[in-house]
């Protein structure tokens, strides 16, 4: 597969400190990538950096055969149109109602004004998550996993290449983590979507991602396949395993 994402030398500091330290990776167009790594290994600048909501120091970052950290920021603006973002924590409105929150990025990013389009758009978002009801609720009706699949359907609402995640199951427990992992799967299977995500949890992202990537020291020290970063030598790679596995992944 042809990368849809490609980085190189990707490096950034903070105040004197190094976080990204000569970061290579490639994002394979159509496939789930996940990034895994110890906290605070920089994998949240990472993301930032990908997008030009962050600056680099120094390196290159291209999306397709543009080269997003040469880009003037209007053209930024415009390019990063073709990316979503799923939030750590949702990250919705608690002024709006569920349906107000998905048509956000609609009349925000887009300037669509029909509002029969805008609310056609919402409730197909609304029935592919499994939630066609929940329109009018409000935020603090919401369950943790409800307001994981709005901020989903929000992300998605304007037809996104590729789709970031950042920690999709933090908070959940176990069913419903499994529930948000599938439909990553679905996002990818279903809509061909470009799926990039941030993840503490090493098997879940050893089940569905096509390529992962381990990210310490600032650098991708092991990545593949989930049988090729099994077979890793990296000290940090094996604990993580040992750790997350009974029986390493095969």
């Amino acid at each position: 597969m042809n990368p849809i994402i490609r980085i190189r030398d990707l490096r950034k500091a903070f105040s004197g400190r190094p976080v990204l330290e000569g970061v290579d990776l490639d994002v394979p167009e159509g496939a789930i990538c996940a990034v895994v790594g110890q906290s605070g290994t920089g994998k949240s600048v990472l993301f930032k950096c990908i997008m030009g909501i962050m600056k680099p120091d120094a390196g290159r970052v291209w999306y397709r055969e543009y080269e997003l950290t040469a880009m003037e920021h209007d053209a930024l603006i415009d390019l990063r149109k073709h990316f979503g973002y799923s939030f750590q924590n949702a990250a919705l409105f608690d002024s709006m109602t569920v349906e107000e929150n998905i048509a956000f990025p609609l009349r925000e990013a887009l300037g669509l004004k029909n509002r029969k389009q805008i609310k056609k758009q919402v409730d197909e978002m609304l029935e592919w998550i499994g939630l066609p009801e929940i329109g009018r609720y409000t935020v603090d009706e919401l369950s943790g996993g409800m307001r994981k699949r709005v901020g989903v359907a929000r992300s998605l609402v304007m037809k996104p290449d590729v789709l970031f995640f950042d920690e999709p199951t933090t908070g959940l427990d176990p069913v419903l983590s499994e529930t948000i992992d599938n439909l990553v799967v679905r996002v990818n299977g279903e809509l061909g979507v470009s799926c990039i995500l941030i993840t503490h949890d090493i098997p879940a992202a050893f089940r569905i991602a096509d390529k992962i990537a381990f990210l310490d020291g600032g650098r991708i020290v092991a990545e593949g396949s989930a049988k090729e970063v099994a077979a890793s030598d990296n000290e940090l790679v094996r604990n993580f395993l040992r750790i997350s596995f009974s029986e390493l992944p095969v």
